[in-house]
Parts: C-alpha cells; structure tokens; sequence
C-alpha cells in the first residue's frame, strides 16, 4: 500500500458500491474500505496523526465527481 491524499479516500469511502468497517484499539483506529472482498484503503489515526494508504491501482475504484 502506498500513501495516498485525503480527497481520494474520500472518493472512495462516499462510493456506494464499497463498504467499510473500522477498527480502534486504545490510541489507535483504522477503517478499511473494501470493494466485493479486496481492500482497497485504510486510514490509520494514531494519537494525532492521520495516515491514509490505497493499493496498487486504486486510481480504477475512483468516481467522477
């Protein structure tokens, strides 16, 4: 996974054809998109840093805005 900007996990997460779940564990919380079974994005939010990956080729899960 590389590090990709906040807009494009947002073009990805308001998609209605992917679905997402969160995860959080002490300072710690994650969301993963997924489309079908393949994850496709996570933010990574630890104490006050935000972090956000896609995968190879996310750029074909994009929607026109």
């Amino acid at each position: 996974m590389k590090l990709i900007m906040r807009s494009e996990f947002d073009n990805l997460r308001l998609n209605d054809q992917h679905s997402y779940d969160s995860d959080s564990n002490g300072d710690k919380q994650i969301v993963r998109i997924y489309c079908g079974d393949t994850l496709i994005a996570k933010r990574v939010k630890h104490k006050k840093s935000i972090r956000y990956f896609g995968i190879q080729g996310y750029q074909q899960y994009l929607i026109d805005s």
